[in-house]
C-alpha cells in the first residue's frame, strides 16, 4: 500500500556520505523534522532524473527555503558512493541532501517500489515528490508513467506549498 497523505514516513534506515565514508541515518531522525521536501528517483545518472528532476530542485531550492522548506533531499535506490557522486556531478552542494537507499526498504516501506527488472535496473523506486511536515505528508506528487516529471516536478511542489 503506498503512503498518503496525513501518514508519517517510515523510520528507516538510508545511508549518507560522510567525511569517512557511507553514514547510516534513520529517515525519521533527518526527515521527520521540520519542513522537508523529499523527492525520490528511480535512478542516479538515469536520463530524466539526471537532466530534469533533481537540476529543478537545485535551480528552485532558493524559492523553496523562501517558503518555509528547511530541507531539501533526494532519495534513490543506488548506493551511498553513487548518490555522492551524483550530487557531485549535478553540484548540488548544500541544496539537496543526498540520501541512499540502498536495499530499497525505505522505498518498499512507502510502497512506492517498482519492479523495472525488464528494462535490467531492477527494483527502484517510482518517480516522485513528496512535502514532509514534521515527519507528516502533507503532498505527494507520484508520477503515472515514466518518464513523466509533471507532479513531482520542482514547479509542482512550489505550486503547492
Amino acid at each position: 500500500m503506498t503512503i498518503a497523505v496525513g501518514e508519517r514516513i517510515p523510520d528507516v534506515e538510508l545511508r549518507t556520505m560522510g567525511h569517512s565514508g557511507p553514514q547510516p541515518v534513520r529517515s525519521t531522525e533527518v526527515l521527520g523534522h521540520g519542513r522537508v521536501v523529499l523527492i525520490g528517483v528511480p535512478g542516479a545518472f538515469t536520463p530524466t532524473c539526471t537532466d530534469f528532476h533533481l537540476p529543478g530542485f537545485v535551480r528552485w531550492a532558493g524559492e523553496l527555503r523562501a517558503r518555509g522548506v528547511d530541507l531539501i533531499a533526494c532519495v534513490a535506490v543506488n548506493d551511498a558512493w553513487v548518490m555522492d557522486a551524483w550530487g557531485t556531478y549535478r553540484r548540488v552542494g548544500d541544496a539537496v541532501l543526498m540520501l541512499a537507499d540502498g536495499n530499497g526498504e525505505f522505498t518498499r516501506a512507502l510502497g512506492l517500489e517498482e519492479d523495472r527488472s525488464a528494462s535490467g535496473l531492477g527494483v527502484r523506486s517510482r518517480r516522485y515528490a513528496a512535502v514532509l511536515d514534521d515527519g507528516i505528508v502533507t503532498y505527494l506528487g507520484v508520477e503515472s508513467e515514466p518518464p513523466v516529471l509533471k507532479v513531482s516536478s520542482a514547479e509542482a511542489v512550489l505550486a503547492a506549498l
